[in-house]
């Protein structure tokens, strides 16, 4: 082991020289058809090939998402349906998947199988999203969506561990890290892996095998994922010093030279916490990431991440200022790291050695890189960054020697339609249109003059010049689906944030509201005696809690059937009084035995078990009486009110009775969820069902409000169940392992803990599934389902 920790760096640099040989060729032969200025004259009669396609006389296509994108958060679905009346959603589709299989997959269009899987995706796409009931629903990452996807192919439990780890990962990123942007780069690589691990199964494999494989598939696209926040994000940004994050990247270079994590500097530990949680994610996912190749794969593993490390820290290492970078210093390193990037992947999955995919990626690379670097100019260029474009910016006057890298990406995609791809038909649909789509957009993006701008400087040759900007103007048909996929992404992660934070402050407002209407007082201010059970109710009241009855019930009457605040006031402080009469009692002695609540020694620990419980019955009538006083709706329904409540109070005492004589017994899962809707479903129901009872709604909308609050409160429930083995007291407020010390029986002990997650999930997807058929406030519905399965306490 010793000689073979002196002896790796010299094999890995040795290893890296052979692959900046290769890219060094690669990058002469493409200057060689620069000069030449052939790429010209073939790309024209590709484009005339190209342009029976895409340029019409009307470019509606384009026009329909120009002027909708900015105005209408549904034009995703609108524009699809658009596409699938014209007869267009099928080659939108197919020109999109083509795509990824070349540049995430390297694969040949021109292959058989790759013909017969693009052809298999794009229809089961298509019927997928013509079949989505809500047009809220096409998303990047719409959860319900992936965690059907996991149920059916048996990877449900590591589909959780990973939100549980993106959670964490997101929740623990300093200022000068965007958490947003490092939710989305872990979700996109990983999904990426998957992808290229789906490409490897066939129909042969065993439903065992392939749900074990595509477990892995994750883990390791997470372990992979994990290198761009912490060591690309990290080593980009301002959060280290110049010194440390040369310590920084000397521990990301001895790891993958000897493949052994080393210690964390003992000085970049005590600075910044943080990396310390950054050095122990990492080697727990490089060790993991060992643990599940051969020693073959594992040194391929680690020579392409070496490779791509390597580039990555020469370009990092570039300064703008230095006026003296040959075009190899520039380009060299961006084909071997865009290259790299992606063979990591199949070497990280172990997939099949084929030779002709693994050199259609390592051309492809560079193709990619351009047109991202092209996009990112601006922002390169205020961030000091070296790219061939920022470079080429700032000394294009004083260096004539330096290469126009927009003639050396059109240089690329001639080279790869007909040097890579043997002048193949759909990639030349493919990659143009990639590229006329990429124009586009950054038109779109800067505007017409920064445009104009940028064209008048990186023009290519003014014919050929003219000729791409007037087919940037008219051509049509050239949008891609997972353009439109990863818009939706950033749009829903940034809005979610938004919403997240919009309903954090609402429930606090309606939180603070309710808690001061709640406080009781005596009913005779004369007596003689002290009134121990108002000072015992107002005790438990006073504790605070999540209040999540009343909260819902005031954004359904309030916000939805309009009602004024004041006049559903003892509605809601009636749901609040019942439900902390439902926990005095649940607490006592005779039933869960709990001395802590809400942080709080328990009522009846204060007050004993006698006013404790007469502090029960005492809220319980004043629930009621809250209830008889409700005024301005009609009397009939204020009557049906009132008589739904005791049937549902009655429904709650019977899922406690339940739970007491279930203790010391197993239960099934079927009995679980029935005790769990009667002590905390029906109540969430009740929240939902009695403000729909005053402002006079169908049966229809209140079944559909039932079948949330069902799948909602058993979810809240299951979770309960979670943090009682998980949680820590000082975080959900009360003692934890309590079920474990009566005995009780619980979705945990029942069915694990794995299990329980399982089926919170899927309780989570049913109840979001049953908000499409709600046309109340759902967006604040899928967040408080959000919250519930999401909550620490």
């Amino acid at each position: 082991m010793r000689e073979e920790t002196r002896t790796a760096p010299n094999l890995k640099d040795a290893s890296y020289a052979m692959h900046e040989k290769k890219a060094t060729v690669y990058f002469h032969r493409l200057t060689a058809h620069l000069e030449e200025k052939q790429h010209l004259s073939t790309l024209k009669e590709d484009f005339n090939i190209w342009k029976r396609q895409h340029i019409k006389r009307f470019s509606f296509t384009s026009k329909y998402l120009n002027e909708k994108r900015s105005k209408h958060p549904l034009h995703y679905h609108h524009y699809i349906q658009w596409l699938d009346k014209r007869g267009k959603l099928y080659d939108y589709l197919d020109r999109s998947i083509s795509y990824i299989y070349m540049r995430d997959i390297g694969r040949a269009l021109y292959d058989k199988e790759t013909k017969e899987k693009v052809n298999r995706s794009v229809e089961s796409i298509r019927q997928q999203i013509l079949g989505e009931k809500d047009n809220n629903q096409l998303s990047a990452f719409n959860m319900v969506e992936i965690y059907r996807w996991a149920q059916k192919e048996n990877v449900e439990s590591s589909l959780i561990w990973v939100i549980d780890k993106i959670k964490e990962i997101t929740a623990t990123i300093p200022k000068g890290l965007d958490p947003t942007e490092t939710r989305r780069k872990l979700i996109k690589i990983i999904g990426g892996v998957v992808i290229q691990e789906l490409d490897e199964l066939d129909a042969s494999v065993l439903p065992a095998t392939r749900a074990k494989r595509l477990d892995r598939a994750i883990r390791l696209g997470y372990a992979y994922g994990l290198t761009y926040p912490f060591i690309d994000d990290i080593l980009d940004s301002s959060l280290l010093a110049n010194e440390e994050k040369k310590d920084y990247a000397a521990i990301i270079r001895q790891t993958l030279l000897t493949g052994v994590v080393p210690a964390l500097s003992v000085w970049l530990k005590q600075t910044y916490p943080f990396m310390e949680f950054v050095h122990a994610e990492l080697k727990e996912a490089f060790e993991y990431i060992r643990s599940q190749h051969s020693k073959e794969a594992w040194e391929s593993f680690l020579e392409q991440s070496f490779v791509f490390f390597q580039s990555q820290e020469l370009d990092r290492e570039k300064d703008l200022a230095v006026e003296t970078y040959t075009n190899s210093d520039l380009y060299v390193p961006i084909i071997l790291k865009s290259a790299s990037s992606r063979l990591i992947v199949r070497s990280l999955i172990d997939a099949n050695q084929d030779k002709q995919i693994n050199e259609k990626t390592f051309y492809y690379g560079i193709y990619n890189q351009l047109s991202d670097d092209f996009a990112d100019m601006f922002t390169d260029m205020e961030a000091g960054s070296v790219t061939p474009y920022t470079y080429y910016l700032k000394y294009h006057e004083k260096r004539k020697d330096l290469i126009n890298p927009f003639e050396l990406y059109w240089t690329v995609i001639s080279y790869l339609i007909h040097h890579v791809y043997q002048s193949d038909d759909k990639t030349r649909e493919v990659i143009l249109s990639r590229a006329i789509n990429g124009l586009k957009r950054f038109k779109k993006k800067w505007g017409e003059q920064k445009y104009e701008e940028i064209m008048e400087l990186f023009g290519v040759e003014p014919e050929f010049n003219h000729e791409i900007q007037r087919i940037v103007r008219k051509a049509t048909d050239v949008d891609f689906f997972d353009k439109l996929l990863r818009d939706r992404m950033i749009d829903d992660l940034k809005n979610e944030k938004k919403e997240k934070e919009a309903f954090t402050d609402s429930v606090r407002k309606i939180r603070d509201t309710v808690n001061s209407m709640l406080p009781l007082t005596p009913s005779r201010s004369n007596s003689l005696f002290d009134d121990p059970i108002t000072e015992a109710a107002n005790y438990s009241l006073e504790s605070g809690g999540k209040r999540l009855r009343p909260v819902m019930t005031w954004v359904m009457a309030v916000e939805e059937y309009n009602m004024d605040p004041a006049t559903i006031a003892p509605l809601l402080k009636s749901l609040e009084y019942m439900h902390t009469a439902s926990l005095i009692y649940d607490d006592l002695p005779a039933q869960d035995n709990a001395s802590l609540r809400r942080g709080r020694p328990t009522l009846h620990e204060v007050y004993n078990t006698a006013n404790a419980e007469l502090a029960g019955i005492f809220l319980t009538q004043q629930a009621v009486a809250n209830q008889a006083s409700l005024a301005g709706f009609d009397q009939t329904a204020i009557l049906q009110l009132i008589y739904y409540s005791s049937i549902v109070a009655t429904e709650m005492c019977r899922g406690q009775a339940i739970d007491l004589s279930s203790r010391g017994k197993t239960l099934t899962v079927d009995e679980l969820t029935e005790m769990c809707f009667y002590k905390t479903g029906i109540g969430f129901e009740a929240s939902l069902i009695m403000p729909a009872i005053l402002a006079g709604k169908d049966e229809y909308e209140k079944e559909k409000l039932k079948l949330f609050a069902k799948h909602a409160g058993i979810a809240f429930q299951i979770k309960d169940d979670i943090l009682d083995v998980e949680g820590e007291s000082t975080q959900t407020g009360k003692n934890t392992k309590q079920d474990l010390e009566n005995h009780n029986a619980t979705f945990v002990s029942v069915i694990g803990l794995n299990g329980a997650k399982e089926l919170m999930w899927d309780h989570y997807c049913n109840a979001a599934e049953a908000l499409q058929g709600i046309k109340q406030n759902s967006n604040f519905l899928k967040h408080l389902l959000d919250y519930v399965i999401n909550r620490e306490n």
